[in-house]
């Protein structure tokens, strides 16, 4: 597959910033990457294009939650889980970030993102500013669970 310019413009930033990444196939996405240790708080940081909106970037982590809030929360019922996630919504809403609860290798996760749609003003900096926000979301959902759930 051929790369996109913008996927070769995120890979050199990267590169440039020292940041070490790896490229995952998706079937949902034109390119994925995942860089190791980025923003702030040195967390995993997922940059992709999805095939359904092209020359659009999405910067995102995941929260994982702890075994112990993972075993209550699938203990909920049906109407438990909706309140809780509709709390979480809520909670990630107010930081500005677009959220979405997953399951994943057997753990509950809080994805978190960052949407770039503007291509005309992306940038290296953008980008980066936007790693930093998306670790700095990271980092106030999981104090968020920690701390009401």
């Amino acid at each position: 597959m051929i790369n996109s310019k913008m996927q070769d413009n995120v890979e050199r930033w990267l590169i440039h910033e020292s940041h070490s990444f790896e490229s995952i196939k998706t079937p949902e996405n034109n390119y994925h990457l995942l860089v190791k240790h980025a923003g702030k708080y040195g967390i995993p940081i997922e940059i992709f294009e999805p095939k359904s909106q092209p020359e659009v970037i999405v910067i995102g982590a995941k929260v994982i939650m702890k075994n112990n809030q993972i075993a209550r929360y699938l203990g909920f019922n049906d109407d438990e889980k909706a309140q809780f996630e509709k709390k979480v919504a809520n909670f990630c809403n107010s930081i500005q970030a677009i959220n979405k609860m997953i399951t994943e290798e057997g753990k509950q996760k809080v994805e978190v993102f960052v949407v770039l749609d503007d291509k005309e003003n992306i940038s290296q900096q953008t980008v980066f500013d936007a790693i930093d926000l998306v670790s700095e979301m990271h980092e106030k959902t999981a104090r968020f669970l920690m701390k009401t759930f």
